[in-house]
């Protein structure tokens, strides 16, 4: 059995489905930025996040995409497990944060290990509420927060997720995740750091409160 699999999942599965998944599932290692599936492509895996992050995107009616939420360690996709449950192509995109180690389980197995292990069941409803509750806390962010705190929560969870507080990121990159332009978030960024939030150098932005 793989080692890191036995340490992120041992209090999460109970044995036997963890000896099934090291039997049928694919270990991987992603380098940073890879895309790993796009919207309207057919689902044939889930993802178990062994280490590193994944963000996962929608998009709008214009083809513009904005961030919903990360999967980090012991996480999966309950939007991917929905569109298996369904037979149906995905309606997201995931690309990796980071480098990232994870296991894609063959999606025959999700719903016969629904059935056949209680673990798994918890796992997948513990899945979609989480993942709700991100879901609604990033809508809120688009309805309720002006792009400044919009901006400043993105920069915060993107350090989270990545266990820094020095980001190696573009102005363009930024613009693109919030969906605005980068004379924009120039400007807002400037603001921040008036306000002593953050620091910036080249390509780079330090976060200094959390």
């Amino acid at each position: 059995m793989n080692d890191l699999l036995k340490e992120r999942y041992q209090f999460i599965f109970e044995e036997k489905l963890l000896q099934e998944i090291s039997d049928i599932a694919l270990f991987k290692t992603i380098a940073k930025d890879v895309p790993m599936i796009d919207i309207g492509e057919e689902v044939i895996h889930i993802p178990l996040v062994l280490d590193g992050a994944i963000r996962i995107m929608k998009e709008d009616e214009k083809d513009n995409e904005y961030l919903l939420y990360y999967l980090e360690v012991g996480d999966s996709c309950a939007m991917t497990m929905s569109c298996c449950m369904g037979n149906k192509v995905s309606t997201i995109k995931a690309v990796t944060e980071r480098k990232t180690q994870l296991i894609l389980i063959p999606v025959q197995k999700m719903e016969d290990w629904l059935v056949k292990y209680r673990s798994w069941r918890t796992f997948v409803f513990l899945s979609y509420d989480t993942i709700m509750k991100e879901m609604l806390e990033a809508l809120d962010a688009l309805a309720f927060q002006n792009l400044e705190e919009r901006l400043y929560k993105y920069l915060k969870d993107k350090a989270m997720v990545l266990h820094t507080s020095e980001l190696e990121i573009t102005q363009y990159q930024i613009a693109n995740d919030l969906n605005t332009s980068r004379v924009v978030i120039s400007r807002l960024i400037k603001k921040l750091i008036l306000d002593k939030k953050i620091e910036t150098h080249r390509n780079r932005v330090k976060i200094l409160t959390f």
